[in-house]
Parts: structure tokens; sequence; C-alpha cells
């Protein structure tokens, strides 16, 4: 009897123990959840669900929605950088931002990505941030295409085409880094390359 009562009591204890202990947890996850940022969130939030055919058939079918300052950059970055570029090149442009918000060395918002060194004549890391014209979208239907893009990258579309790329330049101009960095994919009329990932020495 008195072993009956002491398993009862071990019983009950292990159950509001374990109780108390999925309340914390959850608590817990509630309060990490909140604090994170959308970024961040993205980031662990990723749609291996979507499914993507490289084409103008395909994405003429989606919709788009226009939301956020990450997808208003990602949106403008694909529209002065890719807007000549096939659909495969313009999602591979969009990786390349992408792969850049999840690397420390690069700033961890898309805006930040793609806004860096602005100020600097020249020394932007895409041109039409720094090049001294005013941005002006005068092709709707291609800023439409561009936008389903972004939006869809944004939601976390899966990035199989750069292989991580973090560069990209057109096969017009050979910058130095070029010929440093491993050379990913080419796709339409961009190369994309991977920067080694740096180790630190103790």
């Amino acid at each position: 009897m008195v072993r009956l009562g002491f398993a009862i009591l071990v019983a009950s204890s292990l159950a509001a123990f374990a109780e108390t202990t999925v309340d914390e947890l959850i608590v817990d996850e509630q309060r990490i959840l909140s604090a994170a940022s959308d970024q961040h969130l993205g980031k662990l939030l990723k749609r291996p669900d979507i499914e993507i055919t490289y084409s103008a058939e395909w994405l003429s079918l989606q919709s788009v929605e226009a939301k956020g300052n990450d997808w208003r950059c990602l949106a403008e970055a694909l529209y002065f950088e890719a807007r000549g570029e096939s659909v495969k090149g313009q999602f591979a442009v969009a990786e390349v931002i992408l792969n850049r918000v999840d690397n420390p060395d690069f700033p961890d918002t898309v805006c930040g990505v793609v806004h860096q060194g602005a100020g600097r004549k020249y020394q932007c890391q895409f041109t039409y941030i720094c090049d001294g014209y005013k941005e002006v979208i005068n092709e709707p239907r291609a800023f439409e295409r561009v936008g389903k893009i972004a939006h869809l990258m944004v939601e976390g579309a899966p990035r199989p085409l750069t292989k991580g790329a973090t560069h990209y330049h057109t096969r017009a101009v050979s910058p130095n880094w070029a010929r440093v960095y491993p050379r990913v994919a080419t796709i339409g009329v961009h190369h994309f390359y991977k920067r080694p990932t740096r180790v630190s020495s103790n």
C-alpha cells in the first residue's frame, strides 16, 4: 500500500513537472518569436512548398502582393538591375540579394543589402543606387513582373539557381573580385560568384 501511494505521488509529480515544463517552453517560444524581426522570422520560415517554374507563362499566373520594405527594395533592385533578363535570370539576381541577407558579411535586411554603400558615387553594391540618375519606374508591366518575383522570394521560395552566390556581374565587365571568387553559375547575361567564407584567425 505504501509502495502504491509512493508510485502515485511520483507519477503525479512527474505529470505536474512535465506540464509546467511544456507551459514554460511555450511561453519562452512566444517571447522569442515576438522579439524577432520579420526578416529573421523569414529566414526561419522558408517555404519549401513553393515550386517555381522559371518561365514567363508560369509567372504571369502568379499574383503580386505589394507589401513591406523588403518587398519594395527587392522589386526595385530587380527592376533596375535585371528587368531585361529572363525570368530565370531575375530570380537568380534575387537569390544573390537574399543570400547576402543571410551572410554575416552583409547587412541583415533586403533594404540594407540593396542600399549598402549609398552616398558614395560608384561605391555601391548595386550601380543604380549611386549612379547619379533618379530612379524612375517607366515600365509598369516590367515592375509588376519583378514584383511577383520579389514577393515569392521574400516569402521564402527556394534558391537553387546560384548555389549560394553572393556576387554577380554582367558579361560586359570584369571586376577584380571575379578573378578571385569561384564562379558558380552563368545565367543569361550574368556570371554568379560565391565569396569564400572568411576564416577568423586566433
